[in-house]
């Protein structure tokens, strides 16, 4: 059985971290290799614990890997920005990362005979990541949008699914929408570096420290 392209992209992940690849990404997002690779393991040990939260015709379970772990990192993330104006910034960025991701679930139809030429986690995942950094900017910023956006649009749907007790089973931050927000936050991240990386070659030297451009800055 193949390993789920979430888990994938963390093993990868690691990996890079470990052999110091991703330190100057990390060192913008005020993470250590050590830390980093802290939530890497917790998400990938908490992927395998779900717990029951809702019963009844509507079933709502959480999954410690997909809910617990990247909303610890998304508060790390806030609590150590530069700015109360970057705080504010990425919470509004991951507002509007869910109502796109929502809209887009509503008005798209992924049924199998539909034909369609993107699978769902794929295109919310790379819409996320877009959104996330567009309206992000920073690395921190744009990988709160982006996995926070998705986790957001998860709550939303298990929220509606309760009040239409619906006779489902939801489990918050469960296989496709974990993979989801691994792969966001990965796309949002990795623009904010090519992009930062490519301004700092083009003036001659280090940006402003992330988190603190100018509003209309990139």
């Amino acid at each position: 059985m193949s390993m789920p392209a979430g888990m994938t992209i963390l093993v990868v992940a690691a990996a890079l971290i470990y052999f110091g690849v991703a330190q100057r990404m990390l060192d913008k997002m005020r993470l250590t290799d050590t830390q980093a690779l802290l939530f890497i393991g917790l998400m990938v040990a908490g992927s395998f614990i779900t717990v029951p939260i809702l019963s009844g015709r509507t079933n709502i379970g959480l999954n410690v890997g997909g809910t617990l772990v990247p909303l610890g990192i998304v508060i790390y993330l806030l609590v150590t920005a530069d700015s109360a104006y970057e705080r504010i910034r990425a919470s509004i960025a991951a507002v509007v990362t869910a109502a796109i991701i929502f809209g887009i679930a509503q008005y798209t139809d992924f049924d199998p005979s539909s034909g369609a030429i993107i699978d769902p986690l794929w295109l919310f995942s790379i819409v996320a990541g877009i959104v996330g950094y567009l309206a992000g900017r920073s690395r921190r910023a744009a990988f709160i949008a982006g996995v926070l956006g998705i986790l957001l649009t998860d709550v939303v749907h298990a929220v509606r699914a309760r009040m239409a007790n619906m006779n489902t089973t939801t489990v918050l931050g469960g296989a496709g929408v974990f993979d989801a927000m691994v792969i966001a936050g990965i796309i949002a991240v990795a623009l904010a570096e090519l992009v930062g990386e490519a301004r700092e070659r083009l003036t001659g030297g280090p940006g402003v420290p992330d988190g603190l451009e100018r509003e209309g800055e990139e």
